[in-house]
């Protein structure tokens, strides 16, 4: 039984586009993978952009997808599909793409960078996104934001005034440390995934918190991270990107903006 395993996985072709499952009209979870993918030109499908699209996040989300004995079926979007492999979880996907896109140093170079870059990427997830977010659902996600606007102006409070800073100034330390190496990058002097997810979130929450975001920038404490931000915006690919209309636009999804919820610490 493991060799038959064994044998259908090497017969899997990835001389395929990529397929990106994720919800329309949101940036949301997927803006982290669509900047890779977008970074490295690689070919992608995008269910935010094809006829059919949401009826193909439904379906994996109501777990309507047939089993095909190979991959575990997913619990929610951010999923790649990528011959017949499917994959979910953001870090998970930028990992694997990574590897396969050069966003990340090679295997030979240095095979214990994915996992300092991963680390980085995490971190900026945790504290810079999935924070966020609770921001203005602090209470429960099945709950409208009205619902809990008392809560959420307690948590957003706090959030600019103590964790925002906290993981901005990390940021800074690793920009301003030996392993950043030369230049603007997180890692080894180089551009990698976990400059990207960076990049997402510090401009995500430039809409979210544009006063918190501005006081921190005229400060002048985070220098490094401010121009990771601006370097990454102008990578031809990237900056083409930006410009173009697959670029969604921040609504509903992780980064909201409440004029209550927009505070100056």
């Amino acid at each position: 039984m493991a060799s038959e395993t064994a044998a259908k996985r090497q017969k899997s072709s990835k001389d395929v586009p990529y397929n990106l499952v994720y919800w329309p009209g949101i940036p949301g979870r997927g803006e982290h993978i669509r900047l890779a993918l977008e970074e490295a030109n690689a070919e992608y499908r995008d269910t935010a952009f094809t006829e059919g699209g949401m009826d193909e996040v439904l379906a994996f989300v109501n777990g309507e997808v047939p089993d095909d004995a190979i991959n575990p079926p997913p619990c929610a979007p951010p999923i790649l599909k990528h011959g017949d492999l499917t994959i979910s979880q953001t870090p998970n996907i930028l990992q694997y793409l990574g590897v396969r896109l050069g966003l990340v140093p090679s295997l030979e170079e240095d095979p214990d960078a994915l996992y300092r870059v991963n680390a980085l990427a995490l971190t900026a997830l945790d504290g810079l996104s999935n924070e966020p977010h609770d921001c203005h659902h602090p209470i429960a996600t099945g709950l409208y934001y009205e619902d809990q606007k008392d809560e959420s102006k307690r948590k957003s409070e706090d959030y600019v005034k103590n964790r925002l800073p906290k993981f901005m100034s990390y940021f800074e330390r690793v920009l301003g440390s030996k392993a950043s190496g030369e230049g603007p990058w997180l890692h080894a002097g180089v551009l990698t995934y976990a400059d990207l997810v960076l990049f997402q979130c510090l401009d995500g929450l430039k809409f979210m918190f544009p006063k918190a975001l501005s006081k921190l920038e005229r400060e002048g404490k985070h220098t490094k991270v401010f121009a990771l931000h601006k370097a990454v915006a102008e990578r031809p690919n990237i900056k083409a990107y930006l410009e173009s209309p697959r670029r969604q636009k921040y609504s509903g999804g992780i980064y909201r903006y409440y004029e209550e919820l927009d505070i100056e610490p």
